[in-house]
């Protein structure tokens, strides 16, 4: 049986070894931290002891991969999927985006109708720009978004409240750093093609229990041997093929194959030099990222009216209800989480200021949480969250399959047609499985279609 290691616990490396078990192969899994997950995981505040996400995750119908790797590892039961997504406009009014009956693309279309902070212009030229947008010639165009959005007339109202809203929640960048071929992918798949794929699928239990805890359960249960705060020093690699992983502690583990899943920053530091200068690799160091900010609010009383709210035209895009927590004195707090894409405004601000903008911004839509007071804050920043989904960054990506026969690469920084999401992790996990199995003989196709266009998108748009 032929023996697979995967350094690295994120995602990209369990959804590896998910579908490897599957295919009778012996892996063993490499993490060097304490817990499974990688970006996707939580720590305890020590003044409130709550269990907190480094950054609220979540997923959408589109992304049929990481639904699927969660459907085979038994933690689907704890994504909750929301059928209404409630949007905050300037006005500070609620809207609530559903589904219609209409069928894809025109299922959300009466909620858009219903956007009092969009004129009637505005409105119409944002279907003239979703219709464009779903051209087929935009499928690969590196246009930066923001100059395509001014070649296409769209007015400031639709791109401040709904393009910027939409795609630096969905990629986690400014307009000015997001091409038009991922835009396309954003609001084909989740928006346009299937009635279901803007869904949004949110956990109901912190990142560590969902990954490190059940998933971790998970593969052992499956024979996967996975070793935690175990560090990598170095991949050795001789005759184009790798004969062992260093351990920091010396020993040494033999490997048919490997798959390298760490950040992209690490590769070269693990490989030998020849190898990790190689174009392919080296120009890892050219990627880009973007921060993500998650700041964490505890206050006396709770004042969200909704489990989750957009916030149109503000600081805070997004903020989540995480329901009641017990602090060391035992009272009971409420606990929320606003989370800042694209991040970088906040770069020179203090805590304190950003804490105080986003309770001003938040009194100012509800009363309720003016009249709150807030008992503890705290602000995490993810400094590289998310690929930057600049032109010429995809060409940077390197495939899962490497110049060496049995090293193969897996994170949502490879090449896996998609951008930097958990949905890519996930595939580029499957890709490196596959690849495995072509090297020894028995192809198997891991990577799980997308949900089915419908019949009135093909006509209308020829997706």
């Amino acid at each position: 049986m032929p023996h697979v290691v995967i350094v690295g616990g994120g995602l990209a490396g369990m959804a590896a070894a998910v579908a490897l078990v599957k295919s009778d192969f012996r892996v063993t899994l490499l993490e060097s931290r304490p817990r499974l997950g990688g970006r996707a995981s939580s720590f305890v505040d020590q003044t409130t002891g709550t269990t907190i996400d480094n950054c609220q995750h979540v997923n959408l119908g589109c992304c049929t991969n990481f639904l699927h790797f969660c459907q085979e590892t038994g933690i689907a039961d704890s994504l909750r999927t929301e059928h209404s997504l409630t949007f905050v406009g300037p006005n500070r009014r609620l809207h609530s985006l559903k589904a219609s009956w209409l069928p894809a693309p025109l299922h959300l279309l009466p909620s858009f109708a219903r956007l009092s902070y969009l004129s009637w212009y505005d409105k119409w030229r944002l279907a003239w720009g979703l219709r464009a947008l779903a051209h087929r010639r935009n499928a690969t165009s590196e246009m930066l978004m923001s100059d395509w959005l001014v070649q296409q007339r769209q007015t400031p109202g639709t791109i401040s409240r709904v393009w910027q809203v939409v795609l630096v929640s969905a990629l986690s960048e400014t307009l000015d750093r997001i091409t038009v071929r991922d835009a396309r992918k954003v609001f084909v798949d989740a928006f346009l093609a299937n009635r279901h794929g803007w869904e949004m699928q949110v956990p109901t239990v912190p990142l560590d229990t969902l990954y490190s805890e059940r998933v971790g359960e998970w593969l052992r249960s499956h024979h996967v041997d996975v070793r935690q705060q175990v560090g990598v020093k170095q991949i050795a690699i001789a005759d184009n093929r790798v004969q062992h992983v260093v351990l920091r502690d010396g020993q040494l583990i033999d490997a048919d194959d490997l798959i390298l899943a760490v950040p992209a920053r690490l590769v070269a530091a693990l490989l030998p030099s020849g190898i990790a200068q190689h174009p392919t690799l080296s120009q890892l160091e050219q990627l880009e990222w973007a921060p993500i900010s998650s700041v964490h609010l505890w206050f006396d009383r709770p004042f969200l009216p909704v489990p989750h709210a957009t916030l149109v035209d503000r600081l805070s895009q997004w903020i989540f209800s995480r329901g009641s927590t017990v602090q060391p004195d035992g009272t009971l707090a409420e606990y929320y989480q606003v989370v800042i894409s694209a991040s970088r405004m906040l770069a020179n601000r203090t805590q304190l200021e950003i804490v105080a903008d986003i309770v001003r911004e938040l009194s100012e839509i509800w009363p309720e949480a003016a009249a709150a007071r807030l008992l503890k804050s705290r602000v995490v920043t993810e400094h590289k969250a998310c690929l930057s989904m600049l032109p010429g960054n995809d060409k940077l990506r390197p495939d899962q399959a490497t110049i060496v026969s049995n090293l193969f690469l897996a994170g949502d920084w490879t090449r896996t047609g998609w951008p930097s999401t958990m949905e890519g992790a996930v595939r580029s996990g499957y890709l490196a499985a596959e690849a495995i199995c072509r090297r020894h003989g028995t192809p198997r196709a891991f990577v799980q279609p997308d949900l089915p266009v419908s019949r009135l998108s093909r006509l209308l748009f020829g997706l």
